[in-house]
């Protein structure tokens, strides 16, 4: 079992920046690949951005050239970098991770090659505009 906590949020205004992180409990096979994704009141979840053990990115394109996603194997984090934030963007942000897969599956929006497995909590990320 991998726990995940996430820290970073906040509230910012409109063009402001924030960098969210995620410190897993431990980095075996089970989170060759990390995510973030992030749900707003009364909207479905969604995907963010990934990162697998190759280095492989995959981002949003609501979130392109804005966001950058970024990991440190030897503290076992995962960071977010958000850039130039929006009203759009409110949202609590949900880091997880999973094990890589020969095959590619979908999890809300983002498809690679990977599965997830755990979640974290969640930190709440509000932009005022």
């Amino acid at each position: 079992q991998v726990q995940l906590v996430e820290s970073g949020g906040g509230s910012v205004q409109s063009g402001g920046s924030l960098r969210l992180t995620c410190v897993a409990s431990a980095r075996t096979y089970e989170t060759r690949c990390m995510y973030w994704f992030r749900q707003a009141p009364g909207k479905e979840r969604e995907g963010v951005a990934s990162i697998d053990s190759d280095g492989n990115i995959i981002y949003a394109n609501s979130v392109k050239g804005r966001f950058t996603i970024a990991q440190d194997n030897a503290l076992n984090t995962l960071y977010l970098q958000m850039n130039n934030l929006e009203p759009e963007d409110t949202a609590t942000y949900y880091c997880a991770a999973g094990p890589s897969r020969p095959y590619s599956s979908t999890y809300f929006g983002l498809t690679l090659r990977c599965a997830v497995y755990y979640w974290g909590q969640g930190t709440q990320v509000t932009v005022s505009s």
